[in-house]
């Protein structure tokens, strides 16, 4: 009969102590986001459709190019955090490990053509 106390019991299994800091990290993402996608969706409107010459000629302004870069970043990190719960909820073991990190080079790739995108139509 082995005499473990809950202690023990319960010990590797509680708070991996980052737990805090994913969370307020999406709560600022998702209040960042909040102003954000208005901000992108008021400045990238207008240009919807317009000849690719008058595109380049907007996002070279640094307004609507910050905003659309902005949202970007962070709209993709919100997305990796927000997959990396799921993927810990409901995978185990080395898949986990691995689908999390396949969703962040994922994300980040994403983050890193969008905005060299908008930094080549700025420029």
């Amino acid at each position: 009969m082995r005499y473990l106390t809950d202690r023990k019991l319960a010990e590797g299994l509680g708070s991996a102590k980052s737990g805090v800091k994913h969370h307020w990290s999406m709560i600022l993402s998702s209040v960042a986001l909040l102003v954000l996608i208005p901000l992108f969706i008021f400045t990238f409107g207008p240009i919807l459709g317009a000849p690719h010459a008058e595109v380049v000629a907007y996002f070279g302004r640094p307004f609507p190019a910050i905003v659309a870069a902005l949202t970007l970043i962070v709209g993709f990190r919100h997305f990796a955090g927000g997959c990396q719960v799921m993927i810990e909820d409901y995978v185990h073991g080395l898949a986990r490990k691995v689908t999390i990190l396949l969703v962040y080079c994922l994300s980040y790739a994403a983050m890193a053509v969008g905005v060299f995108a908008i930094a080549r139509l700025a420029l």
